[in-house]
């Protein structure tokens, strides 16, 4: 097998260390994601006149939460319930215990995507009856900018060389250095380019047909 037909992964998760802290292109590409999405569902807000500072600082506030938390805890109970039984306060805090029974900061290294958006649904069902905005239409919103949101995590699992594919010939096959010496399909971009591609159809239907779709369409359209 000739490696150099393929391309050679062996990027290093972690940007920079400040100290204990460190600093991995996995967050700052999640972040990112989530800022831009923000964004743009203040300019949709304005466009549904159901724009007011109030609104969008609590819209901030409960979907960080619902998305951080749901993850974390999807993590810790659907994929590593085993340690998380037995260490429960690790779920809620950025350290682990080593084996010389000192905590080191390891950063929320365990996020499921799955457990995000179970998080953020019922974070929005909370912040529609906080703000007065009917839940329909704020799940319509969410969804238009859900697949912008799932590009952007899957970009983060490639820079972690996770949530790698199958082994394959193909010439634009990944060889994930931190994982293995197969080359493999890059999974994490084929998703990320399709839910890229989602995001664009739904957000032109909106921005140019919106008048042709009820409420909860978006949503049906995203969810499928």
């Amino acid at each position: 097998m000739n490696n150099l037909l393929y391309i050679n992964w062996d990027i290093d998760p972690v940007i920079f260390s400040l100290g204990p802290v460190k600093i991995q292109y996995y967050g700052l590409i999640f972040v990112t994601g989530l800022a831009l999405c923000y964004y743009i569902i203040g300019h949709i807000y304005k466009k549904e006149k159901i724009y007011t500072p109030d609104a969008m600082e609590k819209l901030f506030i409960y979907a960080v939460i619902g998305i951080f938390g749901g993850a974390r805890l999807g993590h810790c109970l659907f994929y590593d319930f085993e340690y998380f039984s037995s260490h429960i306060i690790e779920i809620f805090i950025p350290f682990r215990e080593n084996v010389n029974g000192v905590y080191e900061f390891i950063g929320y290294k365990g996020l499921a995507s799955h457990g995000g958006a179970i998080g953020l649904f019922i974070a929005m069902l909370l912040y529609s009856r906080k703000v007065h905005i009917p839940f329909p239409k704020i799940i319509d919103i969410i969804a238009i900018l859900a697949p912008l949101g799932g590009a952007f995590i899957r970009i983060s699992n490639l820079m972690n060389s996770e949530i790698i594919g199958r082994p394959t010939d193909l010439p634009w096959a990944f060889i994930f250095r931190y994982v293995d010496d197969l080359p493999r399909h890059p999974s994490q971009l084929y998703e990320s380019i399709s839910y890229f591609i989602i995001f664009l159809m739904i957000y032109s239907l909106y921005k140019y047909k919106r008048q042709l779709f009820k409420v909860g369409s978006y949503f049906y359209f995203g969810f499928r």
